[in-house]
């Protein structure tokens, strides 16, 4: 029952919730063997954070969960592949797995542009699982884009018509 699919479906559910709020649309979950201790979406807009990532925010409840920085036992599950900056934190997290969905070629921090998780220079790499309800998760983050595209091209229209 508790399988990579599982909680992957509930970081998207938190996914969703962002997108509900005009977030951009990736969720993040953090589990210790079975049980969720950290679960977050993107709440830069709401918070003016640039830092208040998905990720950055779950790692944060779990570390307060565990009461520790260290989180060797835990698994990242996270709806897009990590930015440079959440996937360092995966890192100085000491988490011991990272979940992606959907890959990010452009700016993802776990092999698609770049990858911090398994960095030779450091000394801690996280094991990365890519893929899990992958086409779930890029359908998420493109119907939010298609929707914002089209509603930037009809505010365009209304102001150009004022």
């Amino acid at each position: 029952m508790f399988d990579d699919e599982y909680f992957m479906r509930e970081a998207l559910r938190a996914a969703r919730r962002a997108a509900a709020d005009g977030e951009v649309p990736i969720g993040a979950v953090v589990t210790r063997g079975h049980e969720i201790i950290g679960r977050a979406w993107n709440q830069v807009e709401l918070l003016k954070d640039a830092t208040a990532h998905a990720e950055m925010l779950a790692l944060t409840q779990a570390q307060t969960a565990v009461g520790d920085w260290r989180l060797n036992e835990c698994t990242l599950f996270v709806t897009k592949e990590p930015c440079p900056m959440c996937a360092g934190a995966a890192v100085l997290c000491r988490v011991g797995r990272v979940v992606i969905g959907a890959a990010d070629a452009k700016y993802g921090a776990a092999g698609g542009a770049v990858n911090l998780l398994q960095f030779d220079g450091w000394n801690h790499r996280c094991d990365i699982v890519s893929g899990v309800l992958e086409v779930e998760c890029r359908s998420l983050l493109r119907e939010f884009f298609r929707a914002k595209r089209t509603q930037n091209h009809e505010d365009a229209k209304a102001q150009s018509l004022e």
